[in-house]
């Protein structure tokens, strides 16, 4: 098990450093929006940047530029995990999924049915889907704050319906806040996705090729009104998980070559600066092997992690939780306190809810060394809806002042959540620790 396991421990500690990084961002953005230098902070991101090339014309602000752009990275990163869940992990049979799938359809659907209610007749009610994703790398950091207490199952749980989570926010943002579709754009970039299944399926697979034709991809989304976002998870479905080479195979492959790098030792004349054209040749074959035997799906999730989690997430989130906290007549209070509300109890009641009757008619299973306790903390914990919340917020509103007033909304939702969640776990497990010492 230690090929699932030792994966899933880098994973979340990936996720969790990453965590730290983001809410730096986030504290900074907010700071530097109530300062000074707020209008400094604000208009920079207002500045437009253009890219001209022969029968291509982009032009946009820097903050559509990360948004439009280097979210795509992140988007592409959630479809890998989706694709590798669905085929090898948590996800590949109902029996392991589905606690996690009624967890997250039920985490979808009441957020959603508590802002329509509570915003009813009210305006922004186009915003009823910024309070259904959960944010996975903020809520597993808060998880580990709790340290090596934390069952294994939990933080699997949570993992799992967070990822079933993004597929339905990725859904939404494609059905409806997606407008004035160009289909002929759709119809080609489509196209240009189903070629690349066929070959990644005939086992073909040029990453260069296929980053050509994920740049023209997105271009096609990018034009054709359907967020580019929706792009890099279709790509991700494209790439490859199977291996072209076996770990027996590269291993002995690569001890032949080994052996040959070694033997041309002795006709090394300075062997602390030039290598012989042998040892070149073998270094080159077991970079050409280990590239074989690597899955071109777990190689590019490995690669992108850390760019994703030090770099465009904590970007994304310096660029767009600068909010001014002014409280002046442009703040619709009603709409921060709506969004918020749907967040914490919205959130809260839908994943315990579905969960609970899907264990309770046997649909599901309650995991090993998990109480409905530590389900009911999780199920607070999941309101905690930042980075994608933050993204529908920008595609739901036009208005700066909605935009800004579902901001608060959603930080507010978003600390609560994370503050009450963590103290309802930590409850739950010490109730644990003192049933086994009794």
């Amino acid at each position: 098990m230690n090929f699932i396991k030792e994966p899933l421990a880098k994973f979340i500690k990936l996720e969790t450093s990453g965590s730290i990084v983001l809410f730096l961002a986030t504290v900074s953005a907010l700071v530097l929006a109530n300062s000074p230098l707020s209008d400094s902070f604000l208009n920079f991101w207002k500045i437009y940047i253009s890219i001209n090339l022969p029968g291509l014309e982009l032009s946009k602000p820097v903050i559509k530029w990360i948004n439009d752009g280097l979210m795509v990275v992140f988007f592409f990163l959630i479809g890998l995990e989706i694709k590798r869940e669905l085929i090898l992990g948590e996800l590949n049979n109902f029996k392991k999924a589905s606690l996690p799938f009624f967890a997250a359809i039920g985490g979808m659907v009441f957020p959603a049915l508590f802002f329509i209610v509570l915003n009813y007749g009210q305006p922004g009610s186009e915003g009823w889907g910024i309070p259904v994703a959960t944010d996975i790398a903020f809520a597993l950091g808060i998880l580990q704050l709790l340290g090596k207490r934390v069952p294994i199952g939990l933080k699997v749980f949570l993992m799992a319906f967070a990822i079933i989570d993004d597929l339905g926010a990725i859904v939404i943002i494609a059905l409806f806040y997606s407008s004035n579709l160009v289909w002929e754009y759709i119809g080609i970039g489509m196209l240009i996705v189903a070629l690349l299944l066929t070959l990644s399926y005939k086992g073909y697979y040029s990453k260069y090729f296929f980053f050509l034709m994920g740049v023209v991809v997105w271009v096609l989304f990018l034009k054709s009104g359907i967020h580019a976002t929706i792009a890099g998870v279709l790509l991700a479905f494209t790439i490859p998980i199977k291996r072209k080479t076996n770990t027996k195979t590269f291993y002995n492959n690569v001890k032949k070559e080994l052996d040959l790098f070694l033997a041309d030792c002795d006709n090394n004349i300075d062997q602390t600066k030039i290598l012989t054209e042998n040892q070149l040749s073998a270094l080159e074959e077991i970079e050409e092997l280990a590239e074989k035997t690597s899955p071109p799906l777990q190689n590019l999730e490995h690669s992108l992690h850390g760019w994703v989690s030090y770099l465009i997430m904590p970007l994304f989130a310096f660029a767009n939780a600068g909010v001014v906290f002014n409280f002046s007549g442009d703040t619709n209070l009603g709409l921060s306190a709506n969004i918020a509300l749907s967040m914490i109890f919205g959130k809260a009641i839908g994943i315990f809810l579905f969960s609970f009757l899907s264990i309770k008619t046997k649909l599901s299973a309650l995991p090993d060394k998990i109480s409905y306790k530590m389900i009911g903390g999780i199920s607070i914990l999941g309101g905690l809806g930042f980075t994608m919340s933050l993204f529908i917020n920008n595609l739901a509103y036009t208005d700066q002042a909605f935009i800004d007033s579902a901001k608060m909304g959603i930080l507010i939702g978003s600390i609560i959540t994370g503050i009450v969640g963590f103290l309802v776990l930590k409850a739950a497990l010490n109730g644990v620790e003192k049933n086994e010492m009794s």
